[in-house]
């Protein structure tokens, strides 16, 4: 069992800064991606970006340019820091990891989500 354990969301005024955090942790034996996903009230959950096992990272148009993900191997930890914030940013933010345990690839585990308020 894998438990993703959330922080960092909450309101920020238009051009604030927030930093998410995610940290996962239980029968993981190796990660092979972690991301930042978000659902605003009425819209799909949308990819926000991802960053590989490798070290590369992936955004969405609407992020890029304003966040930065990064990660701590170490931690099994991603961070996502969101600078310039906008009001069509807030939405529930979901951490995702895709992991391996034993022979089982390409497990998906998501966490229960923190909000973002960005007021204008």
């Amino acid at each position: 069992q894998v438990q993703l354990v959330e922080s960092g969301g909450g309101l920020v005024q238009a051009g604030g800064s927030l930093r998410l955090s995610c940290a996962a942790s239980g029968s993981i034996s190796s990660i092979n991606a972690m991301g930042w996903y978000r659902q605003a009230p009425g819209k799909q959950r949308e990819l926000v970006a991802s960053i590989a096992s490798s070290g590369s990272t992936n955004y969405a148009y609407s992020a890029k340019g304003r966040f930065t993900i990064s990660r701590d191997s170490s931690k099994n930890a991603v961070y996502l820091q969101m600078n310039s914030l906008k009001p069509e940013d807030t939405a529930v933010y979901y951490c995702n990891v895709n992991y391996n345990y034993l022979s089982f690839r390409y497990l998906e585990v998501w966490g229960q989500g923190t909000l973002v308020t960005v007021s204008s």
